[in-house]
C-alpha cells in the first residue's frame, strides 16, 4: 500500500513539474504578441509588477513605446524606444514570428525595431541565436531571449535618458536628455563614455547630435572602460582591470525600500534620485522622487562655452538652486516659450536705430541688475574707466545691449548674448538698455485679436464699398493664372529641386530611368541594390552611378529624407559625394559621382594591381575618410561594411568610400551574408558573435583585414592554395611577420620588397586592428597617424584565433 501511495505521489509530481515550471515563465512574452496603442492600461508587466513595458500617451502628442516604473503614482518612464517619432492611436508593438521586436504606426509603417536601436542582435552560427520569447524583468530591462534564456537583445544596452541598478554604459554609450520636461524627443545635454575614455556630460549643437561645450569629464583618456551601477546605490567609472576611476554617485541605497534611477534630465543635470516603495505619503505629502546627487553641482557656473547658448538659452540669466537651474529672463525681455524656457529670451522692445543712434539715446534708459554676468561674447572691453562712461559708450553704441561693469571693467555685449547667469559671488552689475515707454512688439492682451479683426473688417468693408474692387480681384486672378504657367515652364526647365541647405537634389523617377537609359548598363550588383551607370542630361551629360536598393527600413519619407540630408551633408575627398536621390512611391534609389576607375578590389585583384606607393596611398586614404565619418563629421556614422568593393578609386587613383550611412537605411536581413550579421563574411568583427556593442571599433576591425590585402596584393581567403596555412591571409601575414619573414607576402613585387620596414609597420598597424577585444584596437583616427607616421607603432599582441572562425 505504502509503495502504491508513493507511484502516485512520483506520478502526480511528473505531471505537476511541468506546471511549475510553465508557472514560472508565465511572464514571458510569446512570438506573435502584440500591443495596440488604444489606453495606458495596455503593457507587458515585469514578474513582481515593478516596471512595465508598453505604450504611455504623451499629451495629445501621440504615444511613446516605453520602460515606466510601474507601482509609483508618476510611473516614471526610464527607457523610450520613438522618442523623436511618436506614433498616433491604433499603432501596434509586435514580437514577430521570426523574433523581431517591430513598432509600427497606424498605417503599418516600421517606425522602429529592436535591430535598429543603436547595438544589433549578436547572432553566430555556432549559438542557439533564434528569438523565443520576450520579457520585462524586475531589473527594468526589456529583453529578447534565445531558448537557453540568453538575452539576444535587450534595452539597457540602448539607453535613452536614465540608467538603473545593475546597469553598465559601455564605451561610445551615451545618455541624451529629453528636450523638456513634458517633451521625451532627444535634447541639448549627453553624457558619454567615449571611447579614449574619457566620460562627459556636454551641450549639444542643438539639433545635431555634435558635441560642443564639456561641462564635465573625468579625465581618464586611455583608462576609462565601463560606467557601473550597482544594486548598492553607487555609480562609478572603472578602468578595463576593475579598479574604480571615478566615482559618479557613492550614496549606499536599500533598493529593497527604494527605487533608484540616475537620469540626464533636460536642465542638463544628471541626477541619481531615489523613490520610496511605500505608496503612502509623508506628512500628507505625496512621495516622490529625491535626488542623492547632482552633477555638475551648478551646472550655471559650469557652462562657458564660446559658441551656444548656454545653461538656460541665449539672453537669458541662471540662477541656481537646490532643485537645480533656474531660467529666467532680463528685464525688458520675455521668454520665447513658456513650455520650452531652455529657448531663451526675446527682445520686448524695438531696438536703437543705427541710422538714428545719436538722436535716439534719450529714448533709452538702463535697467540695472546687480551680481549679473554673460560669459564670454564681448565685442568691446575697457578698463579703468568710471560707470558713468561705461553707461554713456553704450548708450550711444547701436549694438550694445548690454553693458557689464565691474571694478572699472567695462563690457559691451550684443544681441544675442550667452551664458547668463545671477550669483552673488560674480559681484558687479549689468546694466540692460531699455526702450522708455514702448509699446510690445507683438499686440498682447485679451482684446488683441478683437482689435486685428475689426480692422479687417473695416478694410473689407471699405473694398467692398469700392467700384475698384473687381478690377482688382481680376488683376489677382489674372496674375495667379500667369504665375502657375510660368512656375510650370520653370519646373520643365529646373529639372531637378535642391534640397535645402545642402547640395543634395530630388531627382523624379522618370529622370533616372531616362538618365540610365532605362536602368541599362549595369556596373554592380549587391544583396542589397544595383548600380547604373546613368548620364545626366541637364547637368552637361555629367555621367553618375545610380544606385537602386532593393528594400529599406519601413517606407517613410521623412525618415528617408533625413538619412540623405544627414549623408549630404558630408564632405570630405575621401568619400564619394551623394548627389541626389529619388523618393517616389516604391523606388528608393540614391545617385552618387561616377568612379571612373571602379572598385579596389577589381584594381587590386585584378590582373594589373596597383604597386606599392598607390596602394599606400589608398591605404592612408582610405582611413582618413573613416576618421571622418567616426569623428569629424556632423553626426557619427558607422560604416559596417568596409571592404575593397566598397571603396572606389576616381581617376587619380584617390580612395573615396561608398555606401556609407546606409546601415540605417537598409533591412536587416538586406545587410546581411552571414545570418544576423551587418558586413561581409570575412570582414566582419568578432563582436557581432557575442552580445556586445557595435561600435566604430568593428570599422576599425574591418579596415585591418582589408588593409592586409591592401599590402599582400591578395584576399583575406584563398582555397585554392595547396598549403592550408597560407589560406587565411590573417593567420598567414602574422606568421610570416612573427617569424620574420615577410618577404614571403611580397612574390613579384620587388618595389614592396626594397620598403620592408614600411611594409611591416603596416602590417603591425592591421594586427593591432583585428584584436578580437574591440578595447585594444586602435582608433581611425590613431590609425591614421601611424600611417602618417606622427605616432610610433608598438609591437601588437597576436591576432584573435577567433578569426579562422569567420571564413
Amino acid at each position: 500500500m505504502a509503495s502504491a501511495l508513493l507511484f502516485l505521489f512520483c506520478f502526480f509530481l511528473i505531471i505537476l513539474l511541468p506546471c511549475t515550471s510553465l508557472a514560472q515563465t508565465s511572464t514571458n512574452i510569446s512570438l506573435g504578441s502584440s500591443l495596440a496603442a488604444l489606453n495606458d492600461n495596455l503593457s507587458w508587466p515585469s514578474p513582481s509588477g515593478e516596471f512595465a513595458f508598453g505604450f504611455r500617451q504623451i499629451g495629445k502628442d501621440g504615444f511613446l513605446l516605453a520602460i515606466w516604473f510601474n507601482k509609483i503614482p508618476d510611473r516614471t518612464i526610464v527607457w523610450s524606444a520613438n522618442r523623436n517619432d511618436l506614433v498616433q492611436e491604433g499603432a501596434k508593438v509586435e514580437l514577430t514570428s521570426d523574433g523581431m521586436l517591430v513598432l509600427r504606426n497606424s498605417e503599418g509603417g516600421q517606425v522602429w525595431s529592436a535591430n535598429s536601436a543603436g547595438t544589433e542582435v549578436a547572432y553566430a552560427a555556432m549559438l542557439d541565436t533564434e528569438v523565443a520569447y520576450a520579457a520585462m524583468l524586475d531589473t527594468g530591462n526589456f529583453v529578447l531571449a534565445n531558448t537557453n534564456s540568453t538575452n539576444l537583445w535587450e534595452s539597457f544596452d540602448v539607453p535613452t535618458d536614465t540608467i538603473l541598478p545593475t546597469q553598465t554604459l559601455n564605451q561610445n554609450g551615451k545618455l541624451f536628455a529629453r528636450y523638456t520636461e513634458t517633451n521625451y524627443s532627444q535634447g541639448r545635454f549627453q553624457f558619454i563614455l567615449q571611447s579614449d575614455g574619457n566620460l562627459l556630460l556636454y551641450t549639444t549643437r542643438f539639433p545635431l547630435e555634435s558635441p560642443n561645450f564639456a561641462y564635465y569629464a573625468t579625465m581618464t583618456m586611455g583608462t576609462g572602460f565601463q560606467v557601473i551601477f550597482n544594486k548598492s546605490g553607487s555609480i562609478y567609472l572603472t578602468a578595463k582591470n576593475g579598479s574604480i576611476l571615478n566615482m559618479v554617485s557613492s550614496n549606499t541605497v536599500s533598493m529593497k525600500n527604494f527605487y533608484q534611477k540616475a537620469t540626464l534630465e533636460y536642465d542638463g543635470i544628471l541626477r541619481h534620485s531615489v523613490h520610496p516603495k511605500s505608496n503612502g505619503s509623508s506628512a500628507g505629502t505625496p512621495l516622490a522622487w529625491s535626488p542623492l546627487t547632482s552633477e555638475p553641482s551648478d551646472i550655471c557656473f559650469r557652462v562657458e562655452g564660446d559658441i551656444g547658448s548656454g545653461a538656460c538659452g541665449y539672453n537669458s540669466l541662471c540662477s541656481y538652486n537646490d532643485k537645480g537651474p533656474v531660467c529666467q529672463c532680463p528685464d525688458g525681455y520675455s521668454f520665447i516659450d513658456l513650455n520650452d524656457k531652455l529657448k531663451g529670451c526675446k527682445q520686448n522692445f524695438i531696438s536703437q536705430s543705427c541710422d538714428e543712434a545719436s538722436s535716439e539715446t534719450n529714448l533709452f534708459y538702463f535697467q540695472e541688475m546687480q551680481n549679473t554676468k554673460w560669459y564670454g561674447g564681448d565685442y568691446e572691453q575697457f578698463t579703468s574707466v568710471q560707470e558713468d562712461w561705461c553707461r554713456q559708450s553704450c548708450l550711444g553704441d547701436c549694438f550694445c545691449a548690454v553693458a557689464v561693469f565691474n571694478n572699472g571693467e567695462c563690457l559691451k555685449k550684443r544681441i544675442p548674448f550667452s551664458n547668463g547667469r545671477m550669483n552673488p559671488s560674480i559681484g558687479g552689475k549689468a546694466l540692460i538698455k531699455i526702450r522708455k515707454d514702448s509699446p510690445p512688439l507683438t499686440p498682447e492682451g485679451p482684446n488683441a485679436k478683437k482689435k486685428d479683426n475689426s480692422t479687417m473688417i473695416l478694410i473689407g468693408s471699405v473694398l467692398l464699398s469700392s467700384s475698384g474692387f473687381l478690377n482688382l480681384v481680376l488683376l489677382l486672378t489674372t496674375y495667379f493664372i500667369v504665375s502657375r504657367i510660368y512656375n510650370k515652364n520653370a519646373g520643365a526647365i529646373q529639372a531637378y529641386s535642391v534640397m535645402p541647405g545642402m547640395n543634395v537634389k530630388c531627382f523624379t523617377y522618370e529622370e533616372l530611368n531616362e538618365a540610365t537609359n532605362g536602368f541599362k548598363e549595369e556596373l554592380g550588383r549587391g544583396a542589397f541594390a544595383t548600380v547604373f551607370k546613368g548620364v545626366l542630361a541637364f547637368e552637361n551629360r555629367k555621367c553618375v552611378a545610380v544606385k537602386r536598393l532593393d528594400t529599406i527600413v519601413g517606407e517613410n519619407e521623412l525618415e528617408f529624407k533625413a538619412e540623405m540630408s544627414a549623408i549630404g551633408r558630408t564632405n570630405h575627398r575621401n568619400l564619394v559625394q551623394l548627389l541626389g536621390f529619388c523618393n517616389e512611391g516604391q523606388h528608393r534609389i540614391l545617385v552618387y559621382e561616377f568612379m571612373s576607375k571602379g572598385s579596389l578590389a577589381s584594381f587590386l585583384f585584378g590582373e594589373s594591381r596597383p604597386n606599392w606607393y598607390q596602394r599606400r596611398q589608398i591605404a592612408l586614404g582610405t582611413a582618413r575618410g573613416l576618421l571622418y565619418l567616426h569623428e569629424e563629421c556632423s553626426m557619427q556614422i558607422i560604416h559596417c561594411d568596409i571592404k575593397p568593393q566598397n571603396i572606389l578609386l576616381d581617376d587619380s587613383l584617390t580612395a573615396r568610400i561608398s555606401d556609407f550611412g546606409l546601415a540605417k537605411l537598409l533591412r536587416t536581413d538586406q545587410t546581411r551574408t552571414t545570418t544576423g550579421i551587418r558586413g561581409t563574411k570575412g570582414y566582419v568583427a568578432p563582436e557581432w558573435f557575442k552580445s556586445l556593442p557595435i561600435t566604430m571599433k568593428v570599422d576599425v576591425y574591418s579596415y585591418g583585414i582589408m588593409l592586409l590585402e591592401i599590402v599582400c596584393c591578395r584576399k583575406k581567403y584563398e582555397a585554392n592554395i595547396e598549403d592550408e596555412d597560407q589560406m587565411l591571409l590573417a593567420d598567414w601575414t602574422y606568421e610570416c611577420y612573427k617569424q620574420k619573414k615577410l618577404h614571403l607576402l611580397l612574390e613579384n613585387d620587388d618595389e614592396a620588397m626594397h620598403d620592408i620596414k614600411k611594409m611591416e609597420k603596416y602590417v603591425m598597424i592591421a594586427v593591432w586592428c583585428i584584436q578580437e577585444d574591440p578595447s585594444l584596437r586602435p582608433t581611425m583616427k590613431k590609425v591614421t597617424q601611424m600611417l602618417e607616421g606622427t605616432v610610433e607603432v608598438s609591437v601588437p599582441p597576436g591576432p584573435s584565433s577567433f578569426i579562422s572562425s569567420v571564413f
